[in-house]
């Protein structure tokens, strides 16, 4: 290809009304008119430039002819041809038996014949591609291309895409964007199987409506199941976006029924203070997502939820007004067991300095709760209080003072279950944080670092009240952690507040390296001592009353270098003298994108523990090869909940990924084994189904 690229050539301007700049070693001029530069001729308009052995340049005319080969060169692209004609006045040029690479972005190829007139190009018998000329992967053929760069578009008559010079798509006819432009047409179709739907073909077609919106109208064909129809709208404005998604499939040929999904997401500006936000979601059915989801985390949803909200913030206070609804996706659980809607819930937080560093402030909350099968009501909470906390460089103090109130207004039902109508609770809230700061340099490992210690106490007093009189609406019990030991009030939600007379013990060290300051070693644990056992609980589990100490709560995390770390949780229950929770991780990054994961969990439930085993890599093992996968495995039910692997081979212009997976597809545990196969032709586009979200989810740290 040519070697005599210009950068600083004009890359804007009218090249009609640009002058023409001719040189030569050597010139002779006929009686028509007509310049024959030979020995280096060279022309030069604006960005364009050719340079040949022999010119014949004609200057009223301004026409020239190149028999002898040249080299061509604009902001577009560069150009070698055997034979060249064209007519500078009219922007018109025709090349023969042409080599092409171009400027802008990675691709070449050759053409038989070339004629460009201004914007539009049309090429005879061409072939592109963005790997190097001697090392072709893939190739993609046509009998003709016409190019318009002005709208930045290209049309293929009878094209295929050749894969190491074996043909493996044909195309009659196809159109293809040859700029960053948004163009409509058909995109690369997506190609898996499985044992549960079979052979799943996607074939989506874009749809460029206008700058500001667009929409993708998705054909799926499911082997087992039939025909599903989908689409996608987006749109987009100055203070506003949104995303409008719908699946349907009629007549399942699995379940004998009609299935799909809905989803809509909006956001947007209302003033300088108020946002708007909405995130609408429905499936047809409770097994949705097993049968069409792709990961764990969407097979395993429970509720799906649906929200409209409006959402302030001011200097000093925080506003919103919610409507929520949840839809139950989990066949195992009756509609009754649903969560309240939230119709609406409204929220407002002020604070606010007052003198001598005193601050006061306090948040409120309105709810009405709906539900389909069970009585609901109203509920108000308040919690006004007040603040005096110090910050200094050596530590903290935070004492505070507040008052919680929380009232309800319930419909009849619930007198069958509750003495009253309107139950209330109100209760103090004495709480003082307290923390100190130590720094010293120190070594670790043999390197100099410095070195923290941060003691932290934290004491919380709400006497007891009875609350079981009080209706049980969106509470739950947080699970017990490092950050629960400073929170007061171990449940979510207003229905229960916990009762406390406690004090929180914790201690904390973190090494620091005194070249980057990047942390290398931390390490925290801590404990909740009761002066007075905890009483509060929910319906039918109550605390055990005899507690005067929480578990311990640890937390390591290592940093050796910039290739290794790795983590350490746990939980020990010194009155039961056992482990509660514990998880240990690590991780190892290498060149080329290599990475490992390891990782265990376990966690103590009432019925059988959750523990398991999670490893996964991607590893290169050869200049182009990467081998990749995931081991999920249940060591309490002795059995795998997801495992894949695969391969992937990579060069500079295109990646071939095949991956096998088998997974855990419903809540009854059976299984389900998947084949994915993968094709990016770099430079224009992928074949097969889309792996890159499944690796990301699955592999910590992995990227293409």
């Amino acid at each position: 290809m040519p070697s005599f690229f210009l950068p600083g050539l004009p890359q804007t301007g009218d090249r009609n009304a640009a002058p023409v700049d001719i040189s030569a070693r050597r010139f002779s001029v006929d009686g028509a008119g007509g310049y024959l530069l030979e020995d280096q001729a060279e022309l030069i308009r604006l960005d364009q430039r050719l340079l040949a052995p022999q010119l014949l340049y004609r200057v009223d005319l301004q026409t020239y002819e190149a028999e002898q080969g040249l080299s061509y060169q604009d902001r577009m692209l560069l150009v070698e041809a055997e034979r060249a004609r064209g007519d500078l006045g009219a922007d018109r040029s025709e090349l023969e038996a042409l080599r092409y690479r171009l400027v802008a972005q990675r691709g070449n190829g050759e053409a038989r014949r070339a004629r460009v007139e201004g914007d539009v190009s049309s090429l005879d018998d061409v072939t592109y591609s963005t790997c190097e000329p001697e090392q072709l992967a893939w190739l993609f053929r046509a009998e003709r291309i016409d190019l318009d760069t002005a709208e930045g578009v290209g049309y293929a008559r009878n094209a295929r895409v050749e894969l190491g010079g074996v043909p493996v798509f044909y195309f009659p006819y196809v159109s293809f964007p040859i700029d960053e432009r948004r163009r409509s047409g058909f995109l690369y179709p997506g190609v898996s199987s499985g044992n549960s739907n079979g052979l799943d073909i996607r074939l989506p077609y874009y749809l460029n409506l206008a700058p500001n919106y667009d929409a993708t109208l998705n054909l799926r064909s499911l082997g087992r199941r039939g025909l599903m129809f989908g689409g996608e709208f987006r749109y987009l404005g100055r203070s506003f976006d949104g995303i409008l998604e719908a699946d349907w499939l009629p007549n399942d040929r699995v379940s004998d029924r009609d299935r799909g999904a809905f989803r809509y997401r909006h956001g947007g500006r209302l003033s300088d203070t108020w946002l708007l936000r909405a995130d609408l979601n429905h499936v047809s059915d409770d097994r949705y997502f097993e049968d069409f989801g792709d990961s764990l985390t969407s097979i395993s949803t429970t509720l799906l939820e649906s929200l409209v909200g409006v959402y302030g913030r001011g200097d000093t206070w925080q506003a919103s007004a919610v409507l929520r609804d949840f839809q139950l996706v989990d066949p195992l659980i009756p509609n009754s067991a649903a969560p309240f809607q939230q119709l609406p819930q409204l929220r407002y937080s002020i604070a606010r300095p007052l003198a001598g560093g005193l601050q006061a402030g306090g948040r409120a909350e309105a709810v009405a709760f709906g539900h389909s099968d069970r009585d609901a009501g109203q509920r108000y909470d308040f919690y006004p209080w007040l603040r005096w906390p110090v910050e200094r460089a050596w530590g903290f103090l935070r004492p505070e003072l507040g008052l919680r109130h929380t009232r309800y207004q319930l419909e009849r039902g619930f007198l069958d279950a509750l003495p009253e109508r309107s139950p209330e609770r109100s209760l103090p809230i004495v709480s003082v944080d307290a923390g100190l700061l130590f720094e010293r340099p120190a070594k670790l490992f043999g390197q100099a670092l410095n070195q923290t210690l941060e003691p932290r106490l934290y004491y919380l007093r709400v006497p007891f009240e009875d609350q079981s009189n009080l209706p049980l609406f969106d509470t739950q019990e947080l699970s017990f952690s490092f950050a629960q030991l400073f929170r007061p009030n171990r449940f979510t939600g207003a229905d229960r507040q916990a009762d406390a007379n406690q004090l929180t013990l914790a201690l904390g060290s973190r090494f620091f390296d005194t070249g980057d300051g990047r942390e290398r070693f931390a390490v925290s644990a801590g404990q909740v001592r009761y002066f007075d056992a905890p009483r509060v609980g929910l319906d039918g589990m109550q605390p055990d009353g005899e507690r005067r100490a929480s578990p311990f709560v640890g937390e390591v995390a290592m940093n050796f270098n910039r290739r290794f770390s790795a983590g350490i949780g746990s939980q020990w229950d010194p009155d039961e003298r056992r482990t509660d929770l514990s998880a240990i991780r690590a991780q190892y990054r290498g060149d080329e994108g290599a990475v490992a994961n390891i990782g265990y969990r376990f966690r103590r439930t009432s019925g059988t523990p959750v523990e398991q085993v999670d490893a996964s890599w991607l590893a290169p093992i050869g200049p182009n090869w990467r081998l990749l996968g995931r081991w999920n495995y249940s060591i309490a039910d002795r059995r795998t909940i997801e495992a894949f692997a695969g391969l992937q081979w990579e060069s500079c212009c295109l990646a071939v990924r095949v991956l096998g997976r088998h997974y855990v597809r419903n809540r009854e545990g059976e299984k389900n084994n998947a084949l994915f196969l993968e094709v990016e032709l770099k430079g224009l586009g992928r074949f097969g189904r889309d792996s890159e979200e499944l690796l990301q989810r699955a592999i910590l740290g992995y990227s293409r």
